[in-house]
């Protein structure tokens, strides 16, 4: 019987979910954020949670335990490099799920799980267009017409014409080849 044994088995075997589990935690723990269903994120709340809170002792032991779960030494390093310092006096609720929709193919219902430190434009409290907005440089025209740039506006509109003539003429010295159709061919 399974009475009380309350844990989603995700649809596999235990070594193969051990599997899943890890290189998604590793995946999250070098992107910092990830999408995937929501169960699955779930469960790597939960698979996740305990080794963050590991690498805030930045021990031997620690560092072992942690590559026993995770099986990757890059992973290893970015958790106790970056995001311990970063995580140091939180003490618990490390990782966030955002509902992003269904999936389109079987209605899955995805999700995106980030690490709640690490995403600047939400803990701000600035909106993502903001930001884009702000990244994006300026340009550096000059405000005076003067002859130089229209003629400089002539030179250029003219060879745009050059280009936009020359693909066509290729097109047209291009020997033509026969279409391939299936008729008279045996299925």
């Amino acid at each position: 019987m399974r009475h009380n044994k309350n844990f989603n088995h995700l649809g596999r075997q235990a070594g193969h979910r051990k599997a899943l589990l890890s290189n998604m935690a590793s995946s999250l723990i070098l992107h910092k954020r990830i999408e995937t269903t929501l169960a699955k994120a779930k469960a790597v709340r939960q698979f996740i949670e305990p080794l963050v809170t590991r690498s805030k002792e930045d021990t031997t032991h620690s560092r072992r335990v942690v590559f026993s779960y995770l099986k990757q030494k890059e992973a290893v390093t970015e958790l106790f490099r970056t995001i311990a310092p970063k995580i140091a006096d939180r003490p618990g609720g490390y990782t966030r799920i955002l509902k992003t929709g269904f999936r389109l193919g079987d209605a899955a219902d995805m999700c995106i799980i980030e690490f709640v430190d690490f995403n600047d434009a939400y803990t701000k409290g600035i909106a993502p267009e903001a930001v884009a907005a702000e990244a994006k440089p300026k340009t550096r025209r000059s405000r005076k017409k003067s002859t130089d740039a229209v003629e400089d506006a002539v030179v250029e509109g003219e060879k745009k014409a050059r280009k936009a003539a020359a693909p066509k003429a290729a097109k047209a010295s291009a020997p033509k080849v026969a279409k391939k159709t299936n008729v008279g061919k045996k299925m």
